[in-house]
């Protein structure tokens, strides 16, 4: 029998994409794949047994009492994917195109890691009763009783989840004590000028705010500090970060970073393995506004990025998108609204707009403008406008990020001048 007789007699095979992870990154791919109209079948895995959910709400309203959950208003059965809930997900295999899980496995055509991250853990408190993480629905479960009886908690880290999650406890009458490792809240965030600026947020809500302050131990019912300090809890919070989770990908042969435990994808968000895609806070992925590789465990990565996946896979063959954004995050925290966006190193100038002292300001962070014509005449030194810290400031962040994606380069003095509007400022 000729090929091309073998070849008309092979049945048609739908192609199938196989998204492993439930949460807003692999929701949002499944979807954005129906709506670039792709044709095959589409499965979803997610390890939890409860229907999607969007994990912002969980450290507000769900924490406090004022929502019962979460879930995507997503109709899955009206967009034909095969959802799987309480799955595990134990092992991909490229070389056979299949994703191992415990009940057993699931090939696919093309396949979408986006597993998120897991909360990192005190050691020594793993399964302590009265220890708790604010990661899951189940959790937000778990501590919504606590608040409710005003218990005296310690979080430890005052990074953004501890700062929430310190707010929601505060806001629901609890006692709230907020031990911090390093010498400022959101050390790992903001630069110590910035930061210092928000250490007052935490008495001016009533909770009290530890700053260079060891965990030594961690017992049901106390928190003792490597100073030897005890602190009485009736609840133990721990808010110290979180590192993706892509240990079910050893021996697959999808890259993976030694420093951060990251997906290394490309700049279409493809990985290391033939059709397998990575993308949310599992993934990082090579950003050429910023010269540099980028983790981003925020809501909007998890948003923005399923749309670059979805359209490379749909248009396979072609050379697909590039993504490339500007990255944003919000958070509330003891009264005030906080946004950032964009991405800054120390070597970046730091501009203030307003007093940090007052209810609503911004910083803005500009690098050095290249070529001639940085001074204009009657002008001061422009530097281009890379990232931006706004509180109780929506409008500068509105312009700011705009200004940001053209890569426009700023008057230094008017954009210090709060009273100026920052696309004014714009050379």
């Amino acid at each position: 029998m000729s090929e091309q007789s073998k070849s008309s007699q092979a049945p048609d095979r739908t192609p199938r994409v196989v998204i492993v992870g439930a949460g807003i990154a692999g929701v949002q791919t499944a979807v954005a794949l129906r709506e670039q109209g792709w044709p095959g079948t589409i499965t979803l895995i997610g390890d939890e047994p409860h229907q999607p959910y969007d994990r912002p709400p969980l450290s507000k309203a769900v924490l406090l009492g004022k929502a019962d959950g979460s879930a995507f208003d997503v109709d899955f059965a009206g967009l034909g994917i095969d959802l799987h809930l309480g799955r595990r997900v134990t092992a991909l295999v490229p070389e056979e195109r299949v994703v191992e899980t415990a009940e057993g496995r699931v090939p696919y055509d093309h396949a979408v890691i986006a597993t998120g991250a897991d909360p990192i853990t005190l050691p020594g408190s793993e399964g302590l009763p009265g220890v708790h993480l604010l990661r899951t629905l189940d959790d937000a479960e778990r501590l919504r009783p606590v608040l409710a009886a005003q218990h005296e908690i310690v979080v430890v880290g005052a990074g953004w989840i501890g700062a929430e999650f310190a707010t929601a406890a505060r806001e629901a009458g609890c006692a709230v004590t907020v031990v911090e490792a390093a010498d400022r809240p959101l050390a790992g965030a903001l630069p110590a000028e910035v930061a210092a600026h928000m250490t007052g947020w935490y008495a001016d809500a009533g909770a009290e705010l530890r700053l260079g302050a060891r965990v030594g131990s961690v017992t049901s019912g106390a928190v003792t500090l490597a100073d030897g300090t005890v602190l009485p809890a009736d609840a133990v919070v721990v808010g110290i970060g979180a590192r993706p989770a892509t240990a079910w990908l050893a021996g697959s042969g999808v890259e993976i970073s030694a420093e951060d435990g990251s997906v290394l994808a490309d700049e279409r968000l493809r990985t290391s393995a033939p059709d397998v895609y990575a993308v949310g806070d599992c993934a990082s992925f090579p950003s050429t506004r910023y010269g540099t590789r980028l983790l981003i465990h925020h809501w909007d990565n998890a948003l923005q990025g399923p749309r670059t996946v979805a359209e490379n896979i749909a248009r396979a063959g072609s050379e697909g998108l590039v993504y490339d954004p500007v990255p944003y995050f919000w958070s509330e925290q003891f009264g005030r609204f906080v946004q950032y966006v964009g991405h800054h190193v120390d070597s970046d100038e730091l501009v203030w707009r307003g007093d940090p002292s007052g209810a609503a300001w911004s910083v803005l962070w500009l690098r050095g403008a290249d070529g001639p014509g940085e001074i204009p005449p009657g002008g001061s030194p422009a530097g281009r406008l890379v990232a931006l810290l706004a509180v109780g400031r929506p409008r500068d962040l509105a312009q700011g990020r705009k200004l940001i994606e053209r890569g426009v380069a700023l008057d230094r003095e008017r954009a210090a001048n709060a009273a100026v509007p920052l696309k004014a400022a714009a050379q």
